[in-house]
This record gives structure tokens, C-alpha cells and sequence, in this order.
């Protein structure tokens, strides 16, 4: 009974440390690369919030064109 339970522990403190050894890390990245990636991001960021305005506006505009045809009615 306390060999299994030992290789059970063992077991588990293997995999954990694997775990922490092989864990997902961010690639070390050089000053270049950083603001290169930094500017890749803000720029998507502001192609969705350009995409979100201008789908706002759409529907806004959609708005006040039915109220207008609705008032005319």
C-alpha cells in the first residue's frame, strides 16, 4: 500500500516539475521585435475600433432614415 501511494507521489512531483520546465514561455524578443510587435497591435486596434465606429454610424444612419420615412408616412 505505501509503494503505491509512494509512486503515486513520485508520479505527480514528475510531472509537475515537466511541467514547470517545459511551460509555455515567451520567446526572448529583441528591442526591435518588441516595438515591431507593439505597433502590429495597436494597429489592429485601430483597424477594429475604425470597423466598429463605421458600423455604428451605419446603423445610426439606418435609424434616422427609418424615423424619417416613418414620420413622412
Amino acid at each position: 500500500m505505501k509503494k503505491t501511494i509512494y509512486l503515486f507521489l513520485i508520479a505527480i512531483i514528475t510531472t509537475v516539475s515537466l511541467t514547470t520546465f517545459s511551460s509555455c514561455r515567451e520567446d526572448k524578443k529583441t528591442p526591435g521585435e518588441k516595438i515591431e510587435s507593439g505597433l502590429k497591435e495597436a494597429g489592429d486596434g485601430v483597424k477594429d475600433a475604425a470597423d466598429e465606429a463605421g458600423d455604428k454610424i451605419e446603423d445610426a444612419a439606418e435609424d434616422a432614415g427609418d424615423k424619417i420615412e416613418d414620420a413622412t408616412d
